[in-house]
């Protein structure tokens, strides 16, 4: 089972800086990791300093796992050119280099990440004939295909609708258990998190302030810190946890 661990990570741009001795404690596969946090909270910086886009202080240790197996998908994935759907997951695939002849094995990757994401109908489709939903799973397919053990995926729902939304939070559910990888998504719906992710990563204040199960990280106190609101968590009717918004919270500062 893969396993990631981050210690104290830093991360600046220019003199400013974005994130300060960021730690969690290990991170097991297997299943969703959510990453929450308030806009401009440093959720892509911290992607891209694990990713090793960016420099900074601090380890970002991997278990079980070389760092050629981690992929990072980025909010803005710039699909823009004249490639069919087809041969986009084929050129991702095909990144590492080698032969641009597809193995039977490569043929079979390809065909299975259309069919876990829905998109087998739109494998001829160029690109920019898409939606922004339809290339948003396009991307995550890509992502997919080379079949990773670390995904870092920066708000890969944020393009769909709710039936999109539910079926893509499916896939990578089953994705992730299925092959015990390690997989991140930086979401801002918090019902989607609390019914979808084991564990949530609470980024704040310019660092990590809680990693742990989401039902008892996404707290109201915590909520309140993350984003200035005043919530409640309670259950519905089928025993699922849900947030519900009570307006914003007052200025003064609270701990948790």
């Amino acid at each position: 089972m893969v396993t990631l661990q981050l210690e104290n990570l830093g991360a600046r741009y220019g003199r400013h800086e974005v994130l300060s001795k960021a730690t969690t404690p290990p991170i097991r596969g297997g299943s969703l990791t959510a990453l929450v946090g308030a806009n401009a909270a440093g959720k892509s910086t911290l992607f891209r300093r694990i990713a090793g886009q960016m420099r900074g202080a601090g380890t970002v240790r991997l278990s079980s796992a070389a760092a050629e197996d981690l992929r990072y998908m980025p909010q803005d994935t710039g699909m823009n050119a004249a490639l069919t759907v087809y041969e986009s997951i084929i050129l991702a695939l095909k990144q590492g280099g080698g032969s641009w002849r597809l193995s039977a094995s490569e043929l079979t990757a390809v065909n299975d990440v259309l069919a876990r994401l829905g998109i087998t109908a739109l494998a001829e489709r160029q690109l920019p004939e898409l939606s922004g939903g339809q290339r948003q799973v396009v991307s995550i397919a890509q992502t997919l295909v080379t079949r990773p053990q670390v995904i870092l995926m920066d708000e890969p729902t944020s393009a769909l609708d709710l039936y999109r939304q539910y079926e893509v939070l499916e896939a990578l559910q089953s994705y992730a258990a299925e092959s015990g990888a390690v997989m991140i998504l930086a979401l801002h719906d918090l019902n989607q998190v609390m019914r979808c992710s084991t564990t949530t990563i609470a980024l704040g204040e310019g660092s990590i302030l809680a990693t742990g199960p989401t039902l008892e990280i996404l707290t109201p106190a915590m909520i309140r810190r993350l984003y200035g609101i005043n919530s409640r968590v309670e259950r519905c009717s089928r025993g699922c946890a849900m947030m519900i918004v009570d307006g914003p919270a007052e200025s003064q500062p609270i701990t948790v």
